[in-house]
Order: structure tokens, then C-alpha cells, then sequence
């Protein structure tokens, strides 16, 4: 389903390729749903590992983007010149404007973790995402932004994406 489709007053769990999508110009309907979630319309709700994994991807873009270095191998290539990292700050300052979109960000508990396994083991997910739907479990939260297809698999989820981006 389409991120235009969420119901206005909707709780919804952001992901973060929506917020890397947003970021990097790929998607303006990732853009139309976080200025959406600015405006109210939306409840929207992250975890602090989605703004992890969005702060790393968005640096090996910058990385990248700045020509510092080439892929393959961009994080081995990175950490093997601290130099180059030193360079990087565009990331940090996209990511830092998440919680001004109207996005609350909230904590990954042990306990989280733990109920992360159960997700993984019920629905064969990679251990970020399954600590997405734990997280979205202990919010009561059903509806889910993501350009991810794995998440389909879950059942008790509806999954809304973006359809002006190449999957």
C-alpha cells in the first residue's frame, strides 16, 4: 500500500529507509509522508536503532557523494583512514532533524532485544527489522512506513511503502 494511503490520525512506525529516501532526494512521496508526520497528521514513531542504521547509511552516502572514497568495501575502506571520517558531518545533520519532523524517537530496551528473537524465529526478519516490529509491538502500533518488502511477511502489520522508488 502506498505511504499516501495511511489514514490521517494514524499511529505509524517509521523505518529507516524513508528517512534515507527523504534525505537523499530518491523519494518525494518518502518527503510528502514526513512532511505529513510534521503537520500532525500522523503519529509517527521510530526507535533509536532505525536512527542508528539511518545515521550510518546517510554516512557512507556522504562518503561517497564527497568522493572520498569508492564502493566496494566502503565502511573497511573508511575505517582504515579515520581522516576521511573526520570530513563527514552532512549525515549527522539530516539525521539530527528527525524528532523536528514530528517523529518521536523512542529507547530499544534489553527487553526489546530479547523480544526481537521471538519476531525473528516467527517471521524470518534480519535482526534490525525485527527489532523494528518488537519495538512497534511494545507501542500497540500496527501500521508501518518502510520501502522494505520483508516486512510483508507479518501478518499482524500493514505495511505501507513508497512506489516511486525501485525496490
Amino acid at each position: 500500500m502506498n505511504l499516501d494511503e495511511i489514514e490521517e490520525g494514524s499511529e505509524v512506525f517509521v523505518d529507516s529507509n524513508i528517512f534515507i529516501y527523504h534525505f537523499t532526494g530518491v523519494s518525494g512521496e518518502c518527503s510528502n509522508f514526513l512532511k505529513r508526520c510534521e503537520r500532525g497528521e500522523l503519529a509517527a514513531v521510530t526507535s533509536a536503532n532505525v536512527v542508528l542504521e539511518v545515521l550510518h547509511r546517510l554516512m557512507m552516502v556522504e562518503a561517497v557523494r564527497k568522493g572520498l572514497v569508492k564502493p566496494p568495501n566502503i565502511v573497511r575502506k573508511l575505517n582504515k583512514a579515520p581522516q576521511k571520517l573526520k570530513r563527514l558531518n552532512e549525515y549527522f545533520i539530516n539525521t539530527d532533524k528527525i524528532p523536528e519532523m514530528g517523529v518521536v524517537v523512542r529507547p530499544i530496551t534489553f527487553e526489546t532485544i530479547i523480544k526481537s528473537h521471538i519476531v525473528r524465529l516467527a517471521w524470518g526478519l534480519m535482526v534490525n527489522d525485527s527489532l523494528v516490529v518488537a519495538s512497534m509491538q511494545e507501542e500497540g502500533i500496527h501500521v508501518l512506513a518502510t520501502g522494505d518488502k520483508a516486512f510483508e511477511r507479518v501478518k499482524e502489520i500493514d505495511v505501507y511503502g513508497p512506489q516511486d522508488v525501485d525496490l
